[in-house]
């Protein structure tokens, strides 16, 4: 399944990726701090999805109440029970 995401609360606007049963793959983030991202992108490709929400959930971007990370571990807790 592919899953388009508009973030809330950061600097990218949007997340894509592949969910293919519980495996992550294509991540791929729309604004953002790219370095980062890029890096993130790569080390969760084709990692399970408990795995990707248990290591980025609730990580906040300063004092921000959430982070690209955050956001990404909420597409896929929304789309995971779909």
């Amino acid at each position: 399944m592919h899953v388009d995401y508009n973030t809330r609360g950061t600097c990218s606007v949007k997340i894509s990726f592949d969910l293919e049963g519980d495996t992550i793959h294509n991540i791929k983030f729309l604004g953002g701090c790219p370095g980062n991202l890029s890096a993130i992108s790569k080390l969760l490709e084709g990692q399970k999805a408990d795995y990707v929400i248990k290591k980025l959930k609730g990580n906040k971007c300063g004092n921000r109440p959430t982070s690209c990370a955050d956001q990404l571990a909420c597409a896929i807790e929304e789309n995971i029970k779909k």
